[in-house]
């Protein structure tokens, strides 16, 4: 990439059949309604495209299919988080050959009673790092039951020569990438929040660059950040107000079925099935986000008619 990735970057859905298998045909109706919504970049195999419940075969199947399909139209991050170093590496590397404009990880985790010290976080990017030249996004979020310090994150952004974007949706978001971007300086390429943007506001005042969402209102958040960014404060103000009601529904009462109930709703995919032990949605939570979204009149509602 020539430029800093800045604006949204949605988690692409991994959309299956009704019982289950792996929709190759919906996965490419996915990427294609995402970059009709006007996304600046699209991330696959990431916790909302529900990449834990995929097999190592399945990862590879999507991760070449998405970039193929993709083909250069817009960037493409993948996730290639994983406790072993070794394959975060080969991940890494395997999604760079294939075209991947950046990689997208967590720290090493493995429940919260297994997490390697400081030192091991850091070799562990630092031998992705090594693996490849592609930029590197940290996921900083609070699913892996990592503390990773403003002062940790700024010395990974200093030492670790691919390491300049990061992702933060812990509590208090906005404090933080604060206190990351005033003392990081020049090394923090790109400060992202996530969680649906529910804290989009405050993230930008703080100094974020842009969102990753999941790919349910691109287009509507999309113009939150470059209204603020031109210096548009009061018109992205009343964007994100419109948008609110809808990432709120989603965040707090749908997490990552709500993008697969309203792509199956209008006919981007023909399931919007999810895998065990995850549970569709009930009627009464479906019910509101779609009523929600037609209040939005989202392209995904459309997309497929």
């Amino acid at each position: 990439m020539k430029q800093p990735l800045t604006g949204i970057l949605p988690v692409a859905p991994t959309p299956f059949h009704p019982d289950g298998r792996v929709d190759e045909d919906g996965m490419r109706r996915v990427l294609d309604c995402m970059i009709d919504q006007g996304v600046d970049a699209i991330c696959v195999l990431a916790n909302y495209s529900e990449q834990f419940v995929l097999s190592d075969e399945e990862r590879e199947l999507l991760m070449r299919l998405c970039l193929e399909h993709v083909a250069g139209r817009v960037p493409v991050i993948v996730t290639t988080s994983h406790f072993s170093t070794d394959i975060a590496v080969a991940r890494a590397k395997a999604a760079e050959s294939l075209g991947a404009a950046m990689v997208m990880m967590m720290p090493p985790y493995h429940g919260v009673g297994l997490v390697p010290a400081e030192q091991g976080i850091v070799e562990h990017f630092q031998a992705v790092s090594d693996a490849v030249s592609i930029p590197i996004m940290v996921q900083d979020a609070p699913l892996s039951g990592v503390t990773l310090s403003v002062p940790l994150l700024v010395r990974m952004a200093r030492e670790i020569e691919n390491v300049s974007y990061f992702k933060v949706e812990t509590a208090f978001a906005a404090d933080k990438l604060a206190a990351l971007i005033e003392a990081g300086g020049a090394d923090i390429v790109g400060p992202f929040d996530g969680e649906e943007a529910v804290t989009l506001l405050a993230d930008l005042d703080a100094g974020a660059t842009g969102t990753m969402t999941s790919g349910l209102l691109p287009e509507k958040i999309r113009p939150v950040v470059t209204e603020y960014r031109a210096g548009h404060h009061d018109t992205a103000l009343k964007q994100w107000k419109l948008c609110l009601p809808l990432i709120n529904h989603e965040n707090r009462q749908c997490g990552l079925r709500a993008c697969k109930t309203v792509f199956a709703a209008g006919g981007v995919i023909k399931s919007d099935h999810v895998r065990h032990p995850l549970k569709p949605l009930s009627e009464r939570t479906k019910s509101r986000l779609l009523d929600l979204a037609r209040e939005l009149d989202l392209i995904a509602l459309r997309w497929g008619m």
